[in-house]
């Protein structure tokens, strides 16, 4: 008997979304939790692949501009969280890693790699990216570059995703190159600029474990290579 392949997903106030989500492609993987609260980073040591949920926002001591804290929502940070999950992108980095970046994943991961973020979309003059008065997501078209990397998974230039985010990446992080953007100019996906030899990374600001139509292009298409850039893993 095969020997499953291990997910890391790291924990957030809907971890089970994603580790449901995950689970959900069949009997080939299963799902380790990732958690800051517990700290138990080595279990990472036996993952093929990550996934960095969503979640709080990122402190903006991080891309060194501590004074935009003031835009984030102060009971929604978490440095502890911060800083184990930058740990986990020196581990997949230095040991590649698959690694799938869903919201605040993209967030962190852009920081990681030298970037910065806007703190609060709607006040950095863009329309409102965060969840509708009834607390449901918002959904809006997205762009994709046919030129990227992402459009190799996905197939296809246009799309519709949901959204519930107020910050997003600003300066892109070194080694990272946006392809995907909202109608409004907001990034919704990044890749590596040069992937080439290099270990899966996907950075979508969207939440495929949650979309209407799971279905979609822009959700089965991201698990799948996702899940089989981790079987296919060396580690």
């Amino acid at each position: 008997m095969q020997k499953k392949k291990i997910i890391g997903v790291t924990d957030c106030s809907k971890y089970a979304n994603y580790s449901n989500w995950i689970l959900e492609h069949g009997d080939t993987v299963e799902v380790v939790k990732l958690s800051y609260k517990t700290q138990n980073f080595t279990d990472i040591r036996q993952c093929d692949g990550v996934l960095l949920t969503g979640g709080e926002d990122v402190h903006p001591r991080f891309y060194n501009q501590p004074e935009l804290y003031k835009y984030c929502y102060a009971d929604d940070v978490s440095e502890e969280r911060d800083a184990f999950e930058w740990k986990i992108l020196e581990y997949t980095e230095k040991n590649a890693l698959p690694v799938l970046g869903i919201c605040r994943g993209l967030q962190i991961a852009n920081v990681f790699f030298g970037g910065t973020l806007i703190p609060d979309i709607p006040r950095w003059g863009k329309f409102n990216h965060s969840k509708m008065p009834d607390d449901t997501d918002r959904y809006h078209e997205v762009a994709v570059d046919p030129n990227s990397w992402l459009y190799g998974l996905i197939k296809s230039e246009k799309g519709v995703i949901n959204s519930n985010h107020h910050q997003s990446a600003d300066r892109i992080g070194e080694g990272l190159i946006v392809s995907a953007f909202s109608p409004d100019g907001v990034v919704e996906a990044l890749d590596r600029k040069d992937p080439a030899g290099k270990s899966f990374l996907c950075l979508i600001q969207w939440h495929p474990e949650r979309m209407n139509d799971p279905g979609s292009n822009f959700v089965k298409n991201i698990k799948t290579a996702f899940v089989e850039a981790a079987v296919s893993s060396k580690t």
